[in-house]
């Protein structure tokens, strides 16, 4: 018997994201291809271990979906060596730190409250619980990096690894910077790039496999794949502790990497999601992909540069990427009413601390608007202007919320879902 709740619950989750604009800068649209993937028969098969080296029989089929795979990755971003297997960019954080430290080693990330993640080092996350963390963050004048001050603390407190990656920064990282620092102190520099994914993948950015020894990402933000995470090397290299195989050969630091994941932190790879990875990455090669985050990075430009118009605070004073964050104090409304407010009117943004925050994080002085989503669905720069329209009328007067909700489910049925 079908389960008629569920799926009708499905439905309006559907028609909730076909009439409403999606400004989350960490949400897109999967292809139908990508979902047809995520919802195979592959679900069904147990997979543990990698290709042609499984703990389990039957696997004939899956090991040259998950070379595929690899394959299509490695091409996408010019790298030696990947793991397709993270559950998520979590995941695949926490396998890079499983793999490379110790309980108790010390790490440098980005603050949290800056623009950083959960799994960079904040103390309610494990990597703030297993690992001693510090931080580094934004200039107070300009909400660009502190480099000065990443390298003062990282000079003095001498961590084994530097995290760069931000879930709510909107300029370009100076890798290279950051590997001399590394250098210095002889640490691992891990680049988390699951925002900017597309964007570095197809030359429109920074390459942070130049100089970052281990890549990290995840599937579902601008690569537009299925929910999941990746892990990365462009060069691997011995490992620097020592540790050997059976046979007395110093494993590969991609060896340790494997392990980090399998048996390190996961069972079972979900091999539907493998599938689905695979074909998002076969699309993000495509002639049409690019010209997707061309799209995307134009819109957010746009996107910034109207807000600014209307007098809206950007961090940084604008976006090199998809993304941007805006400080709502000076408009006299926090992230969270901002949020509210504009999820009556089927906007959907979230609210987010802004550097130097004076609100609290359920709170927050600001909101993060992304262009990832919104693009896919075909929407171009005249768009943009449109939307912040909509955001403003919205966030200075109330009273327009039900006007304008009206006139966005009128106006985004026509950019389609899915084309």
């Amino acid at each position: 018997m079908r389960d008629k709740k569920l799926f009708e619950l499905i439905q309006e989750e559907e028609i909730r994201q076909t009439e409403g604009i999606e400004l989350i800068a960490s949400e897109n649209y999967a292809s139908n291809d990508v979902m047809e993937a995520a919802g195979s028969i592959l679900t069904n098969k147990y997979a543990e271990g990698l290709p042609g080296k499984r703990y389990y029989g039957g696997c004939e089929v899956v090991d040259e979906i998950e070379d595929l795979c690899r394959e299509r990755l490695k091409k996408l971003f010019n790298a030696s060596w990947v793991n397709v297997q993270p559950h998520s960019g979590a995941q695949a954080n926490a396998a890079v730190m499983l793999a490379l430290l110790k309980p108790g080693d010390k790490i440098l990330g980005f603050d949290l409250a800056h623009g950083g993640h959960l799994t960079h080092g904040s103390p309610v996350n494990f990597s703030g619980k297993l690992y001693k963390p510090f931080f580094y963050g934004v200039k107070k004048e300009n909400g660009i990096i502190d480099y000065d001050k990443l390298e003062d603390t990282a000079k003095k407190e001498k961590p084994q690894m530097i995290i760069c990656g931000a879930s709510s920064y909107s300029r370009e990282w100076d890798y290279e910077k950051i590997r001399s620092i590394a250098d210095k102190i002889s640490a691992f520099v891990l680049a988390d790039i699951a925002h900017p994914a597309g964007l570095i993948a197809r030359g429109l950015l920074n390459d942070p496999f130049e100089y970052c020894h281990v890549i990290t990402s995840t599937t579902h933000k601008t690569l537009r794949g299925p929910r999941g995470g990746i892990i990365m090397m462009r060069d691997d290299f011995e490992n620097p502790f020592g540790i050997k195989t059976p046979k007395g050969r110093v494993r590969k630091i991609s060896s340790l990497l494997d392990s980090g994941v399998f048996p390190g932190t996961q069972g079972g790879p979900l091999e539907h999601i493998i599938a689905a990875k695979a074909v998002a990455f076969k699309e993000a090669l495509s002639e049409k992909y690019f010209k997707y985050v061309v799209q995307v990075k134009k819109n957010a430009n746009i996107m910034a540069n109207e807000f600014t118009k209307k007098g809206y605070n950007i961090i940084s004073n604008g976006t090199d990427n998809h993304l941007m964050l805006i400080d709502l104090r000076n408009k006299n409304i926090n992230g969270k009413e901002a949020e509210e407010n504009l999820g009556k009117a089927d906007i959907t943004i979230n609210k987010n601390m802004v550097p130097f925050d004076t609100e609290s994080p359920f709170v927050t002085s600001g909101m993060r608007i992304g262009t990832a989503a919104i693009t896919t669905r075909g929407m171009i720069e005249r768009d943009m202007v449109k939307i912040v329209g909509f955001i403003d009328r919205v966030l200075t007067n109330e009273k327009e919320t039900k006007r304008v909700k009206k006139e966005i489910n009128n106006w985004a049925v026509q950019f389609p879902l899915h084309k």
